[in-house]
């Protein structure tokens, strides 16, 4: 089950890089995180835009397949704001 996560927990992050995926649909958000990865630091934090609704899902499974740390999501103008913290 996805975590929802408030302005104030992710205010509380140190986000060290944001992909916008907005306007692209599935599977393009979790694309687009997958390539962006490998420029975040283990045990920084990448932030995801998406618009898609099912990104939230996808990038929680992925993150659990992979060892990478899902956060949750924090819902945003239009989109969610998506955050996953680099395990490997």
């Amino acid at each position: 089950m996805s975590t929802v996560l408030t302005e104030a927990d992710v205010a509380a992050l140190s986000v060290a890089k944001i992909v916008d995926a907005r306007g692209t649909g599935c599977p393009g958000p979790l694309l687009e995180a997958k390539k962006a990865m490998p420029g975040v630091a283990v045990g920084e934090v990448l932030e995801l835009w998406s618009s898609d609704p099912q990104t939230k899902a996808d990038v929680e499974a992925w993150s659990g397949k992979v060892g990478h740390g899902f956060l949750g999501a924090a819902p945003a103008q239009g989109y969610e704001r998506v955050l996953i913290r680099r395990a490997k």
